[in-house]
């Protein structure tokens, strides 16, 4: 493969538009008909889609049958290759798995990550676990997640608690050990975007309770549900990090596996990256194609192009990327600073913004096509 006509295609979705599929596959078939060699590298950020990337990226799935947000069963998968494993919130007890799509934040419960974590942890093979968390339905403080990982949680007259939000304010006993056995000489990974702590203002009742369909009274008293649950699960863990960045994620899973599990938050697209062989690839590219929707401020803050960016900043050869995105309120400077040679916009083409996400696909195939002729 002539390396010199080879580019490396990692783009992010174009939110209410595009897939990050449909947009690497658009790029790539530009490339083809100009003649160019591309690898696409799928990116994912830690919630829905993270299986599919790493899948794409060699991973093997394995299937396994878990509880929904609301017991409901579900078929999901893990995915595991050379010893890691990697499991999604989302696709197991995630907000997509509402069945009919009906919001309930006080019924809803992350035992069914749990449940897949501890397949997953059954295996031998096993050493590493990387959690995704993105998209949650629930907000039970991760309490679920550690009663399916084999936790035992009991009210004050010794019955056993089948977690959820409204239940926490009942439990008053965990036995952690089944969990402690399960966990021995494995590493957990927190792939997390979020940096919001258990509780107050900044907390995950506060600021994401609301996409869950919890205002009001029941916000309030989940939240004080959640700080009795810090309590205690900081009492059985001899340590409290309920302020810690992080915490609030997946509506306190977070804290949950700080705490109980140990484990180490990781920005989501870097550990996709990383596990998927990024830099290696990029070895043999002469270009990078990044992008995303909207390049904007939060851009910088550590989106998907910018995980892309530092990679290839990072790499041994230095390696010119370029980003395609819906639209772009970067200066020059920043654009600079985020490390990339080249930015283009749909909006450049077709400046109205409904029109343009209604034809991005075509929009996107005529700037991707313009851009790569002209660079090669």
């Amino acid at each position: 493969m002539d390396g010199t006509r080879t580019i490396l295609i990692a783009c992010d979705k174009f939110k209410g538009s595009l897939t990050g599929r449909q947009v690497n596959q658009a790029v790539a078939e530009c490339a083809a008909a100009l003649g160019l060699n591309s690898q696409i590298f799928p990116l994912a950020d830690g919630g829905d889609g993270t299986l599919d990337a790493l899948e794409a990226l060699g991973f093997e799935p394995v299937s396994v049958q878990v509880s929904g947000p609301t017991g409901e069963r579900v078929s999901t998968r893990y995915v595991v290759k050379d010893g890691i494993a990697a499991v999604e919130l989302a696709d197991s007890c995630g907000i997509l798995r509402l069945p009919g799509g009906v919001l309930e934040p006080r019924k809803s419960s992350s035992t069914g990550l749990g449940e897949v974590l501890r397949t997953a942890l059954l295996d031998p093979g096993i050493r590493e676990v990387v959690v995704g968390v993105g998209g949650s339905a629930s907000s039970d403080g991760g309490a679920g997640m550690l009663f399916g990982l084999g936790a035992v949680l009991q009210d004050a007259d010794g019955n056993v608690v089948t977690p959820d939000a409204a239940a926490l304010g009942r439990i008053v006993k965990i036995d952690l050990e089944p969990v402690r056995s399960l966990l021995a000489g494995r590493r957990i990974i927190l792939a997390c975007d979020v940096t919001n702590p258990l509780l107050g203002d900044q907390g995950a009742v506060a600021v994401f309770g609301s996409q869950k369909g919890l205002v009001g009274t029941a916000a309030a008293e989940v939240e004080a549900n959640m700080n009795q649950w810090a309590d205690l699960l900081s009492g059985a863990c001899g340590r409290d990090l309920r302020q810690s960045p992080g915490a609030g994620s997946a509506g306190g899973v977070g804290f949950a596996a700080l705490t109980a599990l140990g484990a180490q938050m990781r920005r989501g697209v870097d550990l996709i990256l990383e596990l998927g062989g990024f830099s290696q690839r990029l070895a043999a590219a002469a270009l990078v194609v990044t992008g995303e929707g909207s390049l904007d401020e939060q851009s910088l803050m550590g989106k998907a192009v910018a995980g892309v960016c530092a990679a290839v900043k990072g790499a041994p050869r230095p390696v010119p990327a370029i980003a395609l995105c819906g639209r772009n309120t970067l200066t020059a400077e920043q654009i600079e600073t985020l490390g990339l040679a080249k930015v283009f916009a749909l909006a450049d083409i077709e400046p109205d913004p409904s029109e343009s996400m209604r034809r991005a696909d075509y929009l996107l195939r005529q700037l991707a096509h313009r851009t790569l002729a002209a660079w090669f």
